[in-house]
């Protein structure tokens, strides 16, 4: 994986890729670069008019294009069904679960979840789960998860999942993002038992130059902290153009295992892609196991085929 980058990208012709969050940053990226290669993309975005101003984007970048716009919200889980209920194709290749929210003050999702627990994690787990049939008739099927290194900041509270007894932004937004990694850790356990071929990894952009960090303070209204976020953004960080090629190898790469974790190469902050560093309770299984269980009974989606490896 030495000095990877989009050109690298095989040819994606015939494949049909979601891409969560494709409006800005990483997913816009993602999206762009495999429509590049040909793969047909569909933008999945809350906004509307931002979701058709990406496709408008990449359109004109990407001669021939095959790009479309569906809503999706996964702050709402009638949007997620109503997404995966439209999907309009046999199968599936591609699935990128990329849309997050970082560090919002508190608030709740429509079905009263935490937000940021809601969005970055409950919403992927039901999409995935709807869409796992379209997956499973497609050849070389994968599930990328974006999280990021700030999953060790913080373990799961299993025991207050929806931060009810206690809320601090960054701490909900690092448990969020172990909750992508353990996810996925449970989610290729279940289908290597299954004997899937549909491979389920996870990356992380390092510190990317993305609206992302500066969301927080600005629903705050704290201009200060924002335009401190915004000048670490134009030091430190790489951009998004680097910051989407660990979810692109991870997606397109041949060899790419299930649970591993893609993320930049220099100490994990920016760089080429290459295997990350991820801490330890982001493998255990009981937890994994626990977390799943959890979301099925808080989103009422189950995934067919993929049974509990301890019943």
């Amino acid at each position: 994986m030495s000095g990877w980058n989009a050109s690298d990208i095989p040819d994606q012709d015939g494949r049909t890729a979601v891409v969560t969050g494709a409006n800005s940053g990483i997913g816009l990226i993602t999206a762009r670069e495999l429509a590049r290669r040909g793969a047909r993309v569909i933008l999945a975005c809350r906004s509307e008019a931002r979701g058709k101003e990406a496709e408008a984007h990449i359109a004109g970048r990407v001669p021939g294009a095959k790009v479309e716009f569906s809503p999706l919200d996964l702050a709402d889980l009638s949007s997620v069904r109503e997404f995966a209920a439209r999907y309009p194709y046999d199968s599936l290749d591609l699935l990128i679960n990329n849309a997050g929210v970082m560090a919002l003050p508190y608030g709740k999702t429509a079905d009263g979840f935490e937000r940021q627990f809601g969005v970055n994690h409950l919403g992927h787990f039901a999409l995935t789960g709807l869409l796992l049939p379209k997956l499973q008739k497609a050849q070389g099927a994968r599930v990328v998860s974006v999280s990021s290194f700030m999953h060790a900041m913080a373990g799961l509270d299993m025991g207050d999942l929806n931060s009810e007894r206690r809320y601090s932004p960054w701490t909900a937004y690092s448990r969020t993002k172990t909750a992508n990694l353990l996810f996925v850790h449970e989610l290729a356990r279940r289908l290597a038992a299954a004997g899937s071929e549909i491979v389920a990894a996870a990356a992380h952009p390092g510190y990317s130059n993305t609206n992302l960090q500066t969301a927080g303070a600005r629903m705050e209204g704290k201009k200060a902290k924002e335009q401190f976020m915004a000048v670490g953004n134009r030091i430190f960080a790489q951009s998004a153009e680097s910051g989407a090629l660990p979810t692109l190898y991870a997606a397109t790469a041949p060899g790419v295992r299930p649970d591993s974790f893609t993320g930049p190469r220099l100490l994990g902050w920016r760089g080429a892609p290459a295997p990350s560093w991820r801490i330890k309770w982001s493998k255990n299984d009981a937890t994994g196991e626990r977390l799943w269980v959890a979301s099925e009974q808080l989103t009422g989606v189950t995934y067919e085929g993929l049974a509990s490896l301890t019943s």
